[in-house]
């Protein structure tokens, strides 16, 4: 059961999940398993019980290896589970045997997440990436779903493959139920390219204001939506589960009569599934097109914690090339600490900002932090504009400059403002030194 039909059958219980790892030797199980949990949470499961074998590599043909298969058959009896969440995304063959196995519903890691994301996105296109992903994971594995209708009475097996006593109408549902996804498919893809084109003519109107874009990546849960509305005044959702956020959300705040956009992105998470990385391409597109990255994470976290959750973040910038974009490392609940712990983050991160989105603790810097990175994009100039000019001065607070002062005089409206740097050439017939500027008349 997902959360959705958990919320809409007030009064029953949660699902009851139980959870299997198979991890490399050395490898941190604890945490592995502790973010299994949380995303069956956030997905409305109950986990019950959790196994984990540490071996080279998850078996090709069942997953687990022989020996661990009894140890879980038995186990997931006695917690009397209803799904198995799997911690790795299975092979088609490796679903359909475990199964078998289990005589349950298994749901890999990928599956997991994509239904957290079909009951967290908002907007047109949030659902319709959360479709294409869907499809796309589907469709190699539709084949299972017909599995009930290869038995069907006479001896008329309908498995896929041609031959005598193989067709049936269980084949030509499949093939019919494959050519209809493999349309929705192309259908959606055309949908999403539409609005990657309406992005982009956003994204080049921002591009020509000059106004800076700031995106904050980080690892889900470390509060980038709280930090988001407080710098902004957003009203950002702020519950505490994974994937919370994914609709890119964009906000402006003023620093001293300068505006910029705060952009907050999807939460990563260790090993997010590649067609994630690629279907979901809005939120970070905005990543990539921003001008400065804000790299939030948990002042509260373990040493070992802060290291696996930047690595991550890391892993997934780097893999949609966001790399290369300008970065600040923001420590956010800095409230959770003592005085010791900040001092070692201190030295851990040296220039970090330590900042606490919950009681507003070092937001001024923050801002005063992403001013300094672009004070040099703003040139602060005086223009004198005469009125049978208006159509300039109306293109001057188009290209949303900061405007610091205007005066109405005899000879027209002079203007005190900052304009982007490649802008001065436009306006440069206006432009006045302060000597030569008359004394304002009126305000």
């Amino acid at each position: 059961m997902t959360q959705r039909q958990h919320e809409s059958a007030p009064g029953l219980e949660p699902e009851r999940g139980f959870l299997v790892a198979v991890l490399p030797k050395g490898s941190d199980a604890e945490a592995e398993v502790d973010e299994l949990r949380d995303l069956a949470r956030a997905a409305g499961v109950e986990p019950v019980g959790a196994l984990v074998q540490q071996r080279t590599g998850p078996d090709p043909r069942i997953y687990v290896g022989k020996g661990k298969l009894g140890e879980l058959k038995q186990e997931y009896t006695n917690e009397r589970a209803e799904s198995l969440l799997v911690n790795d995304e299975l092979s088609p063959p490796q679903q359909r045997n475990l199964e078998n196995e289990l005589k349950a519903r298994v749901v890999d890691r990928t599956q997991l997440i994509l239904d957290i994301f079909a009951q967290h996105a908002r907007s047109a296109e949030g659902k319709l990436q959360v479709e294409l992903a869907q499809l796309e994971y589907n469709l190699p594995r539709m084949r299972g779903l017909w599995q009930h209708l290869e038995r069907v009475a006479g001896g008329t097996a309908t498995a896929v493959g041609g031959g005598v006593g193989t067709r049936g109408p269980g084949e030509a549902q499949l093939e019919t139920d494959r050519r209809l996804a493999r349309r929705r498919i192309v259908l959606l893809k055309r949908r999403l390219e539409v609005l990657r084109k309406q992005r982009e003519t956003r994204r080049r109107g921002r591009r020509r204001s000059e106004v800076p874009v700031v995106a904050l990546a980080g690892y889900t849960n470390v509060g980038k939506s709280t930090l988001v509305n407080a710098l902004t005044g957003a009203g950002v959702s702020v519950n505490n589960r994974l994937f919370e956020t994914l609709d890119p959300t964009t906000r402006a705040f003023e620093h001293d009569g300068r505006r910029y956009l705060v952009t907050d992105t999807v939460g990563f998470i260790r090993r997010l599934p590649h067609q994630l990385v690629e279907g979901f391409a809005a939120t970070l597109e905005e990543t990539l097109e921003s001008d400065l990255v804000l790299q939030v994470a948990d002042a509260s976290a373990t040493d070992e914690e802060l290291d696996e959750t930047t690595d991550a973040v890391n892993a997934v910038l780097t893999e949609i090339g966001a790399d290369v974009l300008p970065r600040e490392f923001v420590l956010n609940k800095i409230d959770a600490v003592d005085s010791f712990r900040r001092r070692r983050l201190a030295n851990r991160f040296p220039g970090s900002l330590h900042v606490s989105a919950r009681t507003g603790e070092g937001l001024e810097q923050l801002r005063a932090r992403i001013a300094e990175r672009f004070a040099e994009r703003f040139e602060p100039v005086r223009l004198l504009i005469p009125y049978d000019q208006g159509a300039t001065l109306n293109e001057l607070y188009a290209l949303g400059a900061p405007v610091d002062e205007r005066s109405d005089l005899p000879e027209g409206v002079l203007v005190k403002a900052r304009l982007p740097r490649r802008e001065l050439r436009r306006f440069a017939r206006f432009l006045v030194a302060d000597a030569e500027a008359p004394a304002a008349s009126s305000v």
